[in-house]
This record gives C-alpha cells, structure tokens and sequence, in this order.
C-alpha cells in the first residue's frame, strides 16, 4: 500500500460504478466511518456452542469451563449488535467476494468462560481509501471489539482489519 500515493489521487467520484455496477462510495463517506459505534449488547457463551465450537477445531474442551479462542471469530460481533453482513454495508462492500481480510488480532486480558454474561461494545477505528502496488482502489477499514465480564472488566478485545475492493472483481 503506497499511502502517500492514495492521498496525492483525487477523490473518487461517486458516479464512478464498481465490477458490479455500484457506485464507489467516495473517499469522504469512508473516512466518515471512523469512531462509528455499534449499538452494544450482551453475550452468553452456552456450553452447547463452545463444545461444538471446540470439537470443530479438533481440540478437546478447555478446564474450568473456559471459552475456547474460536468464539472471538463471532461472540463480539454479534454481542456488540451487529453482523458480518452489516459490517460489509457499511463499508459498501462490492459483493461478499470483493472483502479481503488483512488481519483478527485477538487479546484475552482473562479467560472466558461458559454461561458468563459479557457486555460488548464495538466500534470503527479507522477507515481510509488506499492505493494498491497494481493502481487498484481499496478501503482499508479496522473495527474493534471489546468484551467485558462483570463489574465492566475488560475480558478480551478483537481487532478486525478488512480490505474493501473496489473495482476489482
């Protein structure tokens, strides 16, 4: 990613159509996503879902109850009241294809444990119109969540960092 060179390109027009007919969204409306709040919400790890969950990565289940990792995949998603779904919308995702992943940061400040009501919060970090080495368009969005246990301690935080194609289906 040449940022330096993203920053000199001249902002998108939202006429300009995507592969598949949609109009880019401009460089301003993706900016505009960054410090967005999802509405927040609660999360219960049944332990029906962390066995099944465990056994589908070929583990055996965690003493004491504990969540396996796995869970970071879904739990802040969905506890902080939204989807993969709306994340793509949001960002104006071409299609389910154009989504590219850079990165799922997870860190575990303590163990999660089953049947345990958790509060999340999640929110947009940071969003950016990018330029790749190839002159191809991107938007660069990171979203982070955070899962507390009682007494709003910070349990854990997952960090999502997901390329938005544009125009390159």
């Amino acid at each position: 990613m040449d940022q330096e060179k993203a920053d000199k390109e001249p902002p998108v027009n939202d006429k300009r159509t995507t592969a598949t007919g949609k109009p880019m969204p401009s460089r301003e409306a993706i900016e505009a996503l960054a410090g967005h709040r999802f509405r927040g919400g609660r999360y219960r790890v049944a332990h029906w879902e962390n066995a099944l969950l465990t056994r589908c990565t070929g583990a055996e289940l965690l003493a004491d109850a504990m969540v396996h990792p796995i869970a970071l995949f879904h739990l802040p998603i969905t506890g902080s009241g939204t989807s993969i779904a709306e994340m793509f919308a949001l960002g104006q995702a071409e299609s389910d294809l154009s989504i590219m992943i850079e990165s799922y940061d997870w860190e575990f400040f303590h163990a999660l444990r089953e049947e345990t009501d958790y509060r999340v919060r999640g929110q947009v970090n940071s969003a950016e119109r990018c330029l790749d080495d190839a002159g191809n368009h991107y938007d660069r969005i990171q979203f982070c969540f955070e899962v507390f246990a009682a007494q709003e301690l910070l349990s854990a935080r997952s960090t999502i960092t997901w390329h938005y194609t544009r125009n390159m289906l």
